[in-house]
């Protein structure tokens, strides 16, 4: 059984390698540009709670953006840190900074949707940015992205932003979780296939789009109830059929520090994984068994094989692990990240499959799901 069991994971691994470099067909880089040709003008909006730690780093490469018309509109969600303080500071500084307080949390919204709602009503812009506010943006980011989408005839534009990893728990856990993400999203071929809708994307992080789209799918209030607003943004505008989204690398473009530290990894992919997989416990119980299988079984079963001396069961065991890592420092070098991290992949899957499991226990229950001092309830039944 055990020799079964290595056969099987080895064989896993093998399909893991070869699907991610299926997964990779259609990859786009958006290029850097620095000059403009008639770009439309921008209303770039920012959602901020309590964002004291980096919301004056993301406000200074949006103003400074250049190449491109563009108005910075920043929503304080009810901040209680420093975060309205360092606005009214950054505003005296830049005249044309909007800042909005923002309203209390109508009932059935959720806080990010709620204060991209307030900001695009009172956008001026052609083309709308939504982008969180622990990003920095080079000089010409906006100019780039802009001019990507309208060469390509796309509605909206959502990019693969550039991952700060700034603590040991960042660098190990965060390139595999995120892999793992674009992994079972599918082909990015098949998500900027307009005719598959069932394949849809976005990076929440990231995410342009047209005035005329966006009023069309009804803006952020047919997302209001959503946690993971983004998945379900690129899920409503491939289902409606009119409008083209592309997915793109511009780690070039834009960089983030997502989380910084395990706890926040751990609660920021709780609140997500099971409502992104809009509760199907088939699927998520599927992806739970394959990253033990590609995490946790291998170096136990290549344990048990030393010490019965069954080197060649071992050494399969063993290459299985080494495939993981590879499919690691392989999709490293296509974000920008540092190859030498990819070392960690086969515990960052691990710590991902544990991360879905405590995501449905917490769905299932009706525990719910925490997130920035409020409280959201697991909104998809299991299926």
């Amino acid at each position: 059984m055990r020799r079964l069991l290595t056969h099987a994971i080895a064989m896993t691994a093998l399909f893991y390698a070869w699907r991610s470099l299926l997964v990779l067909r259609g990859w786009l880089r958006v290029p850097l540009v620095t000059d403009s040709d008639a770009i439309p003008s921008l209303s770039i909006v920012v959602p901020a709670r309590d964002e004291q730690r980096s919301i004056e780093r993301c406000i200074r490469s949006l103003v400074a953006q250049r190449g491109v018309d563009a108005e910075v509109i920043v929503v304080d969600d009810g901040s209680t840190d420093a975060t309205p303080a360092i606005l009214a500071r950054l505003a005296l500084e830049f005249p044309a900074l909007r800042v909005v307080a923002g309203e209390a949390l109508p009932a059935g919204w959720v806080g990010k949707p709620w204060a991209c709602a307030q900001g695009a009503r009172r956008a001026r812009g052609e083309w709308l940015l939504f982008t969180d506010a622990d990003s920095c943006h080079e000089e010409y980011a906006s100019a780039s992205t802009l001019r990507f989408a309208r060469e390509r005839h796309a509605d909206a534009l959502s990019i693969m932003t550039g991952q700060e990893l700034g603590t040991l728990a960042e660098a190990a856990i965060l390139p595999a979780v995120l892999q793992m993400i674009v992994f079972a999203a599918g082909m990015l071929s098949e998500i900027n296939d307009p005719q598959r809708p069932d394949r849809a994307l976005a990076n929440g992080q990231y995410l342009l789009v047209s005035r005329l789209a966006y009023d069309a799918l009804g803006g952020h209030t047919a997302l209001r109830g959503e946690v993971v607003e983004d998945i379900e943004f690129a899920r409503n505008l491939k289902r409606d059929g009119r409008f083209r989204l592309i997915v793109a690398e511009g780690t070039q473009l834009v960089r983030v520090r997502m989380y910084r530290s395990f706890r926040e990894i751990w609660d920021g992919f709780t609140k997500n994984t099971y409502l992104g997989a809009r509760g199907d416990v088939r699927a998520i119980t599927g992806g739970v068994l394959f990253c033990s299988l590609l995490s946790v079984a291998p170096p136990l079963l290549a344990l048990a094989a030393m010490r019965r001396k069954r080197f060649a069961e071992a050494a399969e065991a063993v290459s299985a692990t080494l495939a993981v890592m590879a499919v690691g420092y392989h999709g490293a070098t296509f974000v920008s990240m540092p190859r030498r991290f990819a070392v960690f992949a086969p515990f960052g899957i691990g710590i991902f499959g544990a991360i879905a499991l405590n995501s449905t226990r917490r769905g299932l229950t009706g525990a719910g799901f925490t997130w920035r001092g409020r409280d959201y309830p697991a909104k998809n039944p299991a299926r």
